[in-house]
């Protein structure tokens, strides 16, 4: 096992790891224990008993944050003719059709997001084995295939972050830098809580949320007490 670094070390001993936080004590110390020189990331990440292997527990969807992410979204959209050029007018940083499609399997990946009109899926179909591994396949459950290109562009631009519950039943989301308010963060938290609860299967069993926890990029986990919000 890897020595933990001094700077991990003395974070470490401001967490007490056998206590759930009130949410608010949670975000502030997960600020005060971020051990990175640059403007981290602040994530949560819930512990969910759903079983992942069957299609209705697939948890999966996209929440526009209160203050956004900290984060400026550099977004590529698949469309022809009318579509193009209100994705272009809304603000997209890249638009196109064929010739996307064969600049990205060219080794081609200066974006963070992709939008497609339906029309396109078959040709973005193709890009399926090198776009799906990084997750940025477009999908109708995050609003990412629509005709609507132009509040898809919108919504990432304004803070659209995308959820999926992994092989464990985990889920991980931004919520924004170390650099925002508490408060921002806060309500950025509340708003993925309130997403997550909501979509709750109704087939899932026993406890639907194990537990919630608070991180930066390279800080310790601090565990949230549930009844705080």
């Amino acid at each position: 096992m890897a020595k933990k670094s001094k700077k991990m070390q003395d974070a470490l001993k401001k967490v007490d790891v056998t206590k759930n936080y009130p949410v608010v004590e949670a975000i502030a110390l997960a600020k005060e224990t971020n051990i990175a020189k640059f403007d981290a990331t602040v994530e949560v990440a819930y512990r969910l008993s759903v079983d992942p292997k069957k299609a209705d527990q697939q948890i999966r969807g996209a929440v526009v944050l209160p203050n956004g992410t900290g984060k400026t979204q550099t977004v590529l959209v698949f469309a022809k003719g009318e579509k193009a050029k209100e994705a272009e007018a809304a603000g997209a940083d890249f638009v196109g059709d064929s010739d996307m499609v064969q600049k990205i399997q060219g080794g081609w990946f200066g974006f963070d997001v992709v939008v497609a009109t339906p029309d396109m899926m078959a040709e973005v179909g193709r890009l399926g084995r090198v776009l799906g591994p990084k997750g940025l396949m477009p999908n109708p459950k995050t609003g990412t295939v629509t005709m609507d290109v132009t509040k898809a562009v919108e919504e990432v631009k304004a803070g659209k972050v995308t959820y999926r519950v992994d092989k464990a039943g985990n889920v991980h989301v931004p919520i924004g830098k170390v650099s925002f308010e508490d408060i921002k963060l806060l309500e950025n938290f509340r708003t993925i809580n309130d997403t997550i609860l909501r979509v709750k299967p109704a087939t899932a069993k026993g406890q639907y949320v194990k537990n919630i926890t608070v991180t930066t990029t390279f800080g310790p986990g601090i565990k949230v007490e549930q009844s705080s919000f």
